[in-house]
């Protein structure tokens, strides 16, 4: 296959240690919110219908080079192969969003709603208890799935390339259609405000236009400059812009929630255990039945894989526009992006050393 991603042969420096990296944005948001408590609120107020401006810039920057990864040609070759292809858009659509509304209802709602702070004031001036929000954050994260990393976690387990990449582009592509109303649904269920316009222009805004430049622009750099230039040159340079953007949106929406993780910081930890069951039970979910399915091993570890992993960059944007970046929900999205490497590469290694039950690797 000629246009998989060669370069991700392994992790970056920054995406080895994505982890410590959200902790020092962690540190430097609260320092920044004790320090100068009104430019990140003056910053969100930059605003055209709700969506924040700089907010907006960075989350582009952040979108854009995993869309322009992406070669749709290949989305055609899937169908000589679709059962991997199925059987992880019904994981991912049919499963994995109710069972992460169930899971976190469970902990935050039930077991730990005693633990959990009362209530704040999300946008629109509407009160709302604060485990409903962190429950909200939790959906949005359960219906975004598949992020760009889905392409190292594909290739450190030894899998199909071409499989994880040919799922990238269906999942982008499914999230405009099925994101805004299964995430309004889901919100619905829980008893929070569903604005249902700012949902379709979020997903439109942070899915829609990367999408349709990181295609264009693609096909018009190769065009240009050649496919090996795109992929050792462009996509080099691209990489950091897209963490840069990441770590800049997490700084702002830390400088938001200084004082509350302050004063009570095991509110991160009580996020984190229903959002690591979750994925280790998707990734479950998805590995036995691609084994049910006879799938090989290079088809199933990529399967379980993406399905257990989130698109976090979507989940924060959505929940920045729908509830603010001071909300319990864009808290609960972030807590996604601190457990995503160190969950995801504990299960790349539950796959590797699992090759062996589905028989011949190749």
């Amino acid at each position: 296959m000629e246009h998989v991603i060669h370069e991700e042969r392994s992790l970056s420096f920054f995406e080895k240690h994505l982890t410590l990296w959200v902790v020092g944005c962690i540190g430097l948001g609260i320092l920044l919110g004790k320090l100068f408590p009104q430019v990140a609120v003056t910053l969100d107020k930059i605003s055209i219908h709700q969506v924040s401006i700089p907010i907006a810039i960075c989350l582009f920057f952040m979108m854009y080079p995993i869309m322009v990864k992406i070669d749709f040609a290949e989305v055609i070759k899937a169908g000589k192969a679709p059962k991997p292809v199925i059987l992880t858009l019904f994981v991912n659509w049919c499963i994995k969003p109710f069972t992460m509304l169930a899971i976190a209802t469970l902990f935050l709602g039930v077991l730990f709603k005693g633990w959990l702070p009362g209530f704040e004031i999300v946008k629109g001036g509407q009160e709302v208890a604060l485990y409903r929000s962190y429950i909200s954050g939790c959906i949005l994260l359960g219906i975004a799935p598949c992020t760009a990393m889905v392409l190292v976690w594909g290739h450190l387990s030894k899998g199909n390339d071409g499989h994880t990449l040919v799922m990238v582009a269906i999942n982008s592509l499914t999230m405009l259609f099925l994101y805004a109303p299964l995430g309004g649904w889901l919100l619905g269920v829980n008893k929070m405000p569903i604005p249902w316009q700012t949902i379709v222009l979020s997903v439109a805004t942070y899915v829609g236009l990367p999408l349709f430049l990181g295609y264009h622009s693609r096909k018009w750099i190769i065009r240009k400059k050649g496919f090996k230039w795109f992929e050792e040159k462009f996509l080099h340079y691209l990489t950091p812009v897209s963490i840069s953007a990441l770590f800049l949106t997490l700084i702002l929406l830390f400088s938001f929630k200084g004082e509350l993780i302050i004063s009570q910081p095991q509110i991160i930890f009580l996020i984190a255990i229903p959002l690591f069951i979750q994925t280790c039970l998707i990734f479950i979910i998805a590995y036995a039945l691609a084994k049910w399915l006879k799938l090989p091993y290079r088809d199933a570890a990529p399967s379980a894989l993406i399905g257990a992993s989130n698109h976090f960059e979507v989940a924060i944007a959505t929940s920045a526009i729908l509830f603010g970046l001071s909300s319990g929900a864009s808290l609960a999205t972030v807590v996604g992006v601190l457990i995503e490497v160190p969950v995801m590469l504990m299960l790349v290694r539950v796959c590797l050393k699992t090759k062996h039950l589905f028989g011949r690797t190749t």
